[in-house]
């Protein structure tokens, strides 16, 4: 696949780099070129000049940026969006790092009422940026959850998070990445707690069929 990285802090990076070894062509921007150029160098990926040029060619742009920086980034490429998958793989955490900043809805249905027309997948946001590249504990494979509202972009995603060595699984509609967000939170909120290494991740057991 064609992949635009937008964001080249931790989860951004380890994106590029675990999906350059599972053989996709990757593009990163970051606010700084500098930044970019040091992400892709280390990686193998392509770095753009900024994030226009980044998404220009690809099939999916993965948005791995703060939270709170969602709705710019998705204003300055709406233009550009048509016809791409985006994924939504941030969490809308507040500024103390205690809480989620959303009320009554999904941040990532917020991102998809601000781009009408371009299918948005809540993927990602689950996985910390250092279990992205080693989706594996044992013999079990973490889960990569996914929810998101058009299925044929869905069916897209799953084929990345299973290239990327994920076990994926259809969290159903836009709606239930509320659950994905929160699952996130509760994640983040027990290594904070406990002084954890920031290495825990889901994984869905049992029966499945």
């Amino acid at each position: 696949m064609r992949i635009a990285i937008i964001g080249a802090g931790n989860v951004g990076s380890a994106l590029s780099a675990a999906t350059v070894r599972a053989g996709h062509a990757v593009s990163i921007s970051a606010t700084s070129p500098d930044k970019a150029s040091a992400v892709a160098a280390a990686t193998g990926a392509h770095a753009a000049r900024d994030n226009a040029a980044a998404v220009a060619d690809a099939e999916v742009v993965v948005l791995a940026v703060p939270g709170n920086a969602v709705e710019a980034v998705a204003r300055e490429l709406a233009p550009a969006l048509p016809g791409k998958i985006v994924i939504d793989a941030t969490n809308p955490l507040n500024a103390t790092y205690t809480d989620l900043d959303i009320a009554e809805t999904a941040a990532a249905q917020s991102l998809q009422r601000s781009l009408p027309g371009v299918p948005v997948v809540k993927a990602f946001n689950t996985v910390f940026a250092g279990r992205l590249g080693t989706p594996v504990e044992g013999d079990l494979r973490l889960t990569g959850f996914y929810a998101g509202d058009d299925a044929e972009a869905k069916r897209t995603v799953a084929e990345l998070l299973a290239s990327l060595g994920f076990s994926p699984v259809d969290a159903g509609g836009l709606r239930m990445a509320r659950a994905l967000e929160e699952m996130a939170f509760l994640n983040i909120s027990l290594n904070a707690g406990n002084g954890w290494a920031w290495q825990t991740g889901w994984a869905l057991l049992g029966p499945t069929s």
